[in-house]
């Protein structure tokens, strides 16, 4: 018996329709979770419609802002003249005067000399005792007298010990620990001891004199780890009226603060004794004493300007009246042989 003949179809099978969806659970599965995701969001909703309202509404609301605004507020002078007066006022800032200090105080030593009680007892012996303490030292406008030289003989029979002859102001100029100071400060004593801003003491060496100006240069034996050299500035800008501020030890107190201005430029001084004169001299207001010898005159950048050396007193007190000197750091730095500005 003859087979019939099996052909097979030319047509493209189509995907089945739900009346003829696979028997197979797992694809009617998967078919329905497609239908499902396609009929999830319904346009024709009222809530899908009156969403998308909303929203460009916002978006046409913020464009009408950023166009009437004109784009970022610029920052005038008035807004920032308003801001520096909320500043000031709810803000203490220190005076120009605590800037200053703060500034040159790492700069500024304590500067003691010493004298053996043997040097005193040979002056006693071969001079009159009141010009016994002429023969040990230069004159000192500004250094404290010794007391009891003229008195009696020292009581201690060790002649190597040493006594305060005299405590006077340094400045630092270079970090390697050299220290301006005033000649009178330091001349005729056996030893110089430095004590810097944090307390550490140390020996110095005198290493230049500049006796025309009153003026000594020290090299510290040990140094601070951050020693800080004053900054100097030219005096060539200098003017009476101008702030200045002197720091020092008078009186051995301190480091002590006083301000004053320039009260005149190129000023000469005689000493008391009228054995030396002195020339180019600052005169200030500041309160000056005896210790504040060898300090610095600073502006109110902290910025020295000249090495206090003097005070006019026509009586014998010594005391501060109003009239000051300083020589000027062009001066100063030449001692140290530092080349002038």
């Amino acid at each position: 018996m003859r087979r019939p003949a099996l052909y097979s179809s030319s047509r493209t099978r189509q995907p089945a329709t739900r009346a003829d969806a696979p028997a197979d659970p797992q694809s009617a599965a998967i078919a329905s979770a497609a239908l499902k995701r396609a009929r999830r969001i319904n346009f024709d909703s009222p809530r899908v419609l009156w969403s998308a309202i909303l929203l460009l509404c916002a978006l046409l609301a913020f464009t009408l802002t950023l166009a009437l605004r004109g784009g970022p507020h610029a920052i005038t002078q008035d807004d920032i003249d308003k801001a520096v007066l909320k500043s000031l006022d709810t803000q203490v800032l220190p005076s120009e005067y605590a800037r200053a200090f703060e500034n040159v105080r790492p700069s500024v030593v304590r500067v003691v000399s010493y004298i053996k009680k043997s040097r005193i007892k040979e002056a006693l012996e071969s001079e009159h005792p009141a010009h016994a303490h002429a023969k040990l030292a230069k004159p000192k406008p500004l250094g404290p007298a010794l007391e009891g030289t003229d008195k009696a003989q020292p009581k201690s029979d060790d002649d190597d010990e040493e006594v305060e002859q005299g405590v006077g102001t340094g400045v630092v100029i270079i970090d390697k620990g050299v220290i301006l100071t005033n000649l009178h400060v330091v001349s005729g004593s056996d030893r110089v001891k430095v004590i810097f801003f944090d307390g550490l003491e140390a020996e110095a060496t005198i290493t230049g004199v500049q006796p025309e100006n009153d003026l000594a240069v020290l090299q510290a034996h040990k140094l601070p780890d951050d020693l800080i050299p004053a900054t100097m500035r030219s005096t060539a800008d200098l003017a009476p009226g101008d702030k200045v501020m002197a720091v020092g030890f008078p009186f051995g107190i301190g480091p002590s603060a006083s301000g004053g201005i320039v009260s005149g430029l190129k000023r000469s001084f005689r000493s008391p004794e009228g054995k030396q004169e002195m020339n180019n001299l600052i005169q200030f207001d500041a309160a000056a004493n005896p210790g504040n010898s060898g300090g610095p005159l600073v502006t109110m950048d902290g910025e020295v300007v000249g090495i206090v050396t003097a005070i006019l007193n026509p009586t014998s007190a010594r005391t501060f009246i109003g009239i000051g000197f300083a020589v000027p750091i062009e001066n100063a730095a030449q001692a140290a042989g530092l080349p002038p500005f």
